[in-house]
C-alpha cells in the first residue's frame, strides 16, 4: 500500500478522524528546517510547500462527497517547537475543509488512548501508525477487529468533545 491514509480516505463514505498524539513528528523534514529558520506561512497558501496541493485535493474531495474529516491533536504544554509549527500551518486543513481541535494532554489524563497514532474510516476501519522515537513512521497496521475500532472511536469521541476548535487554541 503506498498511501494508506489516502487510500482510506478515499474509500471513506461518511468520516475519516484523525488522532495525533506525538509531540514531534518527521524532525527532518525540510519545511520543518525552512520554518525554524524564520519562514511563516501568514495564513497564506502561495507560501504552503508544494506537497500541499495534492493534500488539500484529497481533503477537498473528500468533504465535497460527504466525508466528514476530523483531526484532534493531543499536545504537552508547554508545546514543543514541532507543534508550533504544526500549529502554524493548520489554517491550511481548516481551509481545505477538515475540522480541527487541540486537547492539552493534562486534560487528557483520563482518557483510556490506544498507544500510537491514527486513523478511523467510517467507523469500522483503523489504520494505526508507529513511529522511530524520533518521529519518523516505522510501519503501519490497518485493524477491523469490533473491539478495536470501539476503542478507537470512544477515545476519538472523548478526546473530540473536551477539545478546543483550531481557532481557539493558542500554543503555551
Amino acid at each position: 500500500m503506498k498511501h494508506p491514509v489516502r487510500e482510506g480516505i478515499a474509500r471513506a463514505r461518511k468520516s475519516a478522524v484523525h488522532l495525533e498524539m506525538r509531540d514531534s513528528y518527521t524532525p527532518a523534514d525540510p519545511e520543518f528546517a525552512r520554518w525554524r529558520a524564520g519562514h511563516r506561512y501568514d495564513g497564506d497558501p502561495a507560501r504552503l510547500p508544494d506537497w500541499w496541493g495534492t493534500w488539500r485535493d484529497v481533503v477537498e474531495e473528500a468533504t465535497a462527497r460527504g466525508v466528514v474529516m476530523r483531526r484532534a491533536r493531543i499536545v504537552s504544554e508547554p508545546v514543543t517547537e514541532y507543534i508550533r509549527y504544526e500549529h502554524d500551518i493548520t489554517f491550511a486543513n481548516v481551509a481545505a475543509g477538515e475540522l480541527v481541535r487541540w486537547l492539552p494532554r493534562r486534560k487528557a489524563a483520563d482518557i483510556p488512548l490506544p498507544g500510537t497514532d491514527l486513523w478511523m474510516f467510517d467507523g469500522e476501519s483503523v489504520l494505526f501508525t508507529y513511529f522511530s522515537g524520533v518521529g519518523e513512521v516505522v510501519d503501519r497496521e490497518w485493524r477491523t477487529d469490533p473491539q478495536i475500532v470501539q476503542l478507537v472511536s470512544n477515545a476519538f469521541e472523548l478526546v473530540w468533545d473536551r477539545a478546543m476548535p483550531h481557532e481557539e487554541y493558542k500554543p503555551v
